[in-house]
């Protein structure tokens, strides 16, 4: 780890926690319908917990997230109980197949978007065209594609947000301080692999459950 890495690691226990009820969100973010009651349930449960949620949403209606390390499955749990708390309105995706009646209803219900992967253009384009079809829309990707460390991430999300012309914003666990963090949107260049290592080399001070990027 570099000397600028360690400092922004040791900044972490010293940056303010943002209190889930009183944190602000831009006017173009989209916004999840959920209940006022599940709203403070899902807050209550994150601060029972400990977990704390720093850094500030872009006000951007469109934009591509990506969450890491993702080293456990609590990641998804701790994920959408912010998603939820906050009421944004981050969407995933899960392969077709897995929208059967009742499940289909209540994917959709969560947020999450039925990909087609052996339809004609394959999955990034799909994802592209989405984003060209509505007026808001923010997707959530793991850019590991596993729980495993790798030495390459998948290159999914960068090809979506370049072809979309959406921004990349960080999205960060860091379990030592039980923090979940936003960091600032990466404007992404013509060179993907400059791109991908800058952005992986962001998330080095950030620890998940299990492991570092």
């Amino acid at each position: 780890m570099t000397e600028d890495e360690a400092v922004r690691g040791a900044a972490v226990k010293d940056r303010p926690a943002q209190d889930l009820l009183a944190s602000p969100l831009p006017p173009s973010l989209p916004r999840t319908r959920s209940s006022r009651f599940t709203r403070r349930l899902a807050r209550s449960v994150l601060r029972a917990c400990g977990w704390q949620v720093v850094g500030t949403f872009p006000d951007a209606p469109k934009a591509v997230l990506v969450g890491a390390p993702h080293s456990s499955n609590w990641d998804g749990f701790w994920g959408l109980l912010v998603k939820v708390a906050l009421g944004v309105d981050v969407r995933i995706f899960a392969k077709h197949q897995l929208f059967w009646w009742p499940l289909g209803p209540l994917l959709r219900r969560l947020g999450v978007i039925e990909v087609n992967r052996s339809a004609t253009g394959g999955f990034v384009d799909q994802i592209i065209d989405r984003f060209g079809r509505e007026e808001r829309l923010w997707i959530g990707i793991a850019p590991e594609g596993t729980r495993k460390r790798v030495e390459r991430w998948k290159t999914g999300f960068w090809k979506i947000a370049k072809g979309a012309g959406v921004p990349v914003v960080p999205a960060y666990f860091h379990y030592p301080d039980k923090i979940i963090g936003i960091g600032e949107p990466f404007v992404l260049s013509d060179d993907m692999e400059v791109d991908m290592a800058r952005i992986r080399a962001w998330y080095a001070p950030w620890r998940g459950r299990n492991r570092a990027v």
